[in-house]
């Protein structure tokens, strides 16, 4: 048995969100067999992780049923299939991507919802369109989040007009999001920094989101942490699109609060897993980390790795260097 030492400890106001079957389905399509989905839900409550993202809310318009999977449309009844009522302390959310949802239909007032939060999604020139998404959530009674992806692309200039529009609406958290696995540990110190300045004064919180490019997803993680973030997106074994997430297991062993429990966590790892990563592919491979390196998105890592090209690692940096 071993203890904590004696110099360690926790912020209470840290609150973790677990978005592995969310950002693992970008791998399969979404359609992780309900076993699954049930599984990783229990880990969330007998670990006592905060939130658990079930998935996206994604237009039928623009999404095909006979595509995707279930938890790419986050229906009601799917979502009840999994978690009945959700009376416990864990909380539910499901991400809106701007400008890819019908939110004023697909999502449903907070009294006929299982889900407490909505998590919107948007690029930096999507923000007015993003902005209209956080209030009709918040009008319906939802928790909002803010996610502005790819910031490692977009100017300082940008991002504070984003935040400084975003301050002023009823969002609750804002999310820096590393979507290339680009960043290092200076550039998210510089990020979060940033953020709190423009959240603090209006009450908000400040999230972190890390992609493994490079394999700095948990470093990066913990650095937003040091930073002041309290907000913190992790994966179960860091499963996620391309290189995947920052690891659940590293990111509760790390937080050192006594409210979470890592034995859960590794009992999902070794019963399903090891057997999903026997079927499809993620984690920091050489193509990912190209990407990341050069700060570009990894769809061409992606198609690489399906392809029969899939180890010409120096074709496909100068490929990528074109």
């Amino acid at each position: 048995m071993t203890t904590s030492a004696p110099w360690v400890t926790f912020r209470p106001e840290i609150k973790v969100l677990d978005c592995t079957v969310r950002d693992g389905g970008l791998i399969n399509s979404h359609r992780f067999e309900d076993k699954f989905v049930k599984a990783v839900y229990d880990t969330c409550i007998e670990s006592g992780i905060d939130y658990m993202e079930l998935g996206y809310k994604a237009s039928k318009k623009l999404f095909s049923r006979d595509e995707f999977g279930d938890w790419k449309f986050c229906d009601e009844d799917h979502m009840r299939r999994i978690v009945g009522e959700n009376d416990g302390p864990l909380k539910l959310t499901a991400m809106a991507d701007a400008g890819k949802t019908d939110y004023k239909v697909d999502i449903l007032p907070k009294k006929d919802s299982v889900l407490d939060c909505i998590r919107v999604a948007c690029y930096v020139h999507q923000i007015p369109a993003a902005i209209e998404l956080i209030k009709d959530a918040h009008d319906k009674g939802y928790e909002t989040t803010c996610n502005i992806m790819a910031i490692s692309t977009v100017a300082d200039s940008e991002i504070d007009q984003a935040l400084e529009a975003l301050v002023l609406t009823p969002v609750e958290t804002i999310v820096v999001v590393d979507s290339y696995g680009a960043l290092y540990y200076e550039q998210v110190r510089h990020l979060v920094k940033k953020y709190l300045k423009a959240a603090q004064s209006a009450g908000k919180e400040v999230g972190i989101h890390t992609h493994n490019n490079q394999q700095l997803a948990f470093a990066n993680t913990i650095e937003s942490i040091i930073q002041g973030a309290n907000r913190i997106d992790a994966t179960m074994y860091g499963l996620g699109r391309g290189a995947g997430n920052c690891p659940m297991e590293l990111l509760i062993g790390f937080l050192r609060n006594p409210k979470f429990k890592l034995r859960p966590i590794l009992k999902l790892l070794q019963d399903y897993l090891l057997d999903i990563r026997k079927q499809v592919e993620w984690g920091p491979l050489v193509p990912y980390g190209v990407t990341g390196l050069l700060n570009q998105h990894p769809r061409a890592a992606m198609a690489i790795r399906d392809s029969e090209e899939r180890d010409l690692y120096a074709e496909f940096y100068d490929q990528c260097n074109q």
